[in-house]
């Protein structure tokens, strides 16, 4: 991690609780993860990359097969990078360091990294039901979303839709609050984010495992 971005100190002393609360039911809900001011800060970031020109339309798929498809996903994201963020992305992404080091000392998932993208959904904007992990490769194993958003309320729309069974009857939806953490494990749950009606800004990403059958040389 880059000496240029220390962890914020806001969160770091919860990560032990949300850990044994992903070990024990699959996923946590933390409103009031990160505090407001440095949310605040997160958003203005995310804004200026916008106002730059940096976002671009999601797309759905991997590899050769990603696509762009409106009627299926309509956000616009801009990817994170230690080495091309702001300061406080770049604390973010060390506070991530935190979380996956202790994932894999309390759960043992074998993490070995995180990618993730500041996600902006414009009014009308949604994403339909799916799930994280790509369909033959598993390894995206912990989703991890903060939500950036003052003042968001019921009519705003825009919620993350949880389903918790595999009917899919079973649903939790979560506003998307300033400083709401959601984290769960990404092959477990189908999730969607209902229309938003006003701008909606999400830092959204995934802890990987290594793909499978890959060779690393003996040190």
């Amino acid at each position: 991690m880059s000496t240029d971005h220390p962890p914020c100190p806001q969160g770091t002393s919860q990560l032990d609780t949300i850990c044994q609360t992903l070990a024990a039911q699959g996923y946590a809900i933390v409103p009031g993860f990160l505090a407001a001011d440095t949310c605040r800060e997160l958003a203005a970031e995310c804004r200026q990359s916008w106002q730059q020109g940096e976002f671009r339309p999601a797309g759905v798929g991997r590899g050769e097969a990603l696509r762009v498809r409106p009627e299926i996903r309509s956000d616009l994201i801009r990817w994170l990078a230690n080495d091309d963020c702001g300061l406080q992305q770049g604390r973010w992404l060390a506070l991530l360091e935190d979380y996956r080091q202790m994932l894999n000392r309390q759960l043992f998932l074998g993490l070995v990294e995180f990618e993730g993208h500041c996600a902006l959904y414009p009014p009308g904007s949604f994403y339909q039901r799916h799930l994280d992990q790509f369909r033959g490769v598993e390894q995206r194993t912990v989703t991890a979303i903060l939500y950036l958003n003052e003042q968001w309320q019921e009519e705003d729309g825009g919620q993350l839709r949880i389903y918790l069974d595999e009917e899919q009857t079973l649903t939790l939806d979560v506003l998307p609050e300033q400083g709401t953490l959601v984290t769960f494990l990404s092959a477990n749950y189908w999730h969607e984010v209902l229309p938003a009606r006003r701008e909606r800004l999400s830092l959204t990403g995934w802890f990987k495992t290594r793909p499978i059958g890959e060779v690393f040389p003996l040190a």
